[in-house]
């Protein structure tokens, strides 16, 4: 199952698509079935990955018809191979038809995610950094977007801008420097809410270090500086680092021993994982 965000909120957002794609009528398919005719299909793998959003897929058929059934033959984190029939889908065809493409963009999505996450996850085996996401996410995509990643074995970052405080570069400049952004939003916030503060330098860092910030993010700093800024906090605050982190290069960073390193390709850059619906076909019900 989804987590709870997920299942009390999915639904909106998959009406919306789904008014997206079908804002009056599925015109192909009502031209080729003028009434309804029960038929099935299966979901077919095409790519070997991490599949996530089985559920969301289902819920999308179900939400145009519930007498739609989806039988799955997988779960969520499971990893998947070329060939594989992942689930089966039955009922009205025209409801598969007017679904199919909404249902699979969302799994094909998740799915890319949870694969490039699990790929990074991987990584970094064997060091102390674990992995975040980030809040760079498709609009109206965010809850299922951060589910994938947790499905491929990252963490999530906060959710949104009444999750936490972070302090970035734009804040501090408005609030006249580190100190003075760190003590305004201690005076603001309530005391179970921990203050992270993004630094680009060692000077910085030290300057939000003795501000007291809990959460000291290392933001687009050499693997040499990082490393200086770790052994300079020493644990007295969480340590974690940023700037442009893709697989391609997290590796460089798996020595510092920052605590988190946070990565917005997990969200923006990962390709999908290719899975289809095929062989739909008219059966005939047995009564």
């Amino acid at each position: 199952m989804p987590d709870v965000t997920m299942t009390v909120n999915m639904d909106q957002y998959i009406l919306s698509a789904l008014k997206e794609d079908m804002p009056n009528e599925d015109i192909s398919t009502n031209a080729v079935l003028r009434g309804p005719k029960y038929g099935t299909a299966d979901l077919i793998c095409k790519q070997d990955g991490v599949i996530c959003g089985l559920d969301v897929f289902a819920r999308t058929f179900a939400l145009l018809d519930p007498a739609t059934a989806v039988q799955l033959y997988a779960k969520d984190g499971d990893q998947v191979e070329k060939g594989e029939t992942l689930a089966k889908v039955s009922g009205d065809m025209r409801v598969i038809l007017s679904g199919e493409r909404t249902a699979l963009n969302f799994l094909q999505r998740m799915s890319g995610i949870a694969t490039y996450t699990a790929e990074v996850v991987k990584l970094l085996e064997g060091s102390r950094t674990k992995l975040l996401d980030t809040r760079k996410t498709t609009p109206n995509m965010r809850i299922f977007e951060k589910y994938a990643v947790k499905v491929g074995g990252g963490n999530n970052h906060r959710y949104n801008l009444s999750d936490g405080i972070l302090l970035k570069d734009n804040h501090i400049g408005a609030a006249g420097g580190v100190k003075e952004a760190v003590r305004l939003a201690k005076e603001y916030a309530s005391f179970v809410r921990k203050i992270e503060v993004e630094v680009e330098n060692l000077d910085m860092c030290a300057e939000a270090l003795e501000a007291g910030a809990d959460i000291i993010m290392l933001d687009n700093m050499s693997p040499e500086d990082m490393t200086k800024a770790v052994q300079m906090i020493a644990g007295r605050a969480i340590t974690e680092c940023s700037g442009n982190v893709t697989k391609e290069n997290i590796q460089r960073i798996t020595d510092t021993g920052v605590d988190y390193v946070s990565s917005g390709a997990l969200t923006h850059s990962a390709p999908i994982l290719d899975v289809s619906l095929k062989n739909l076909h008219p059966v005939k019900l047995a009564f």
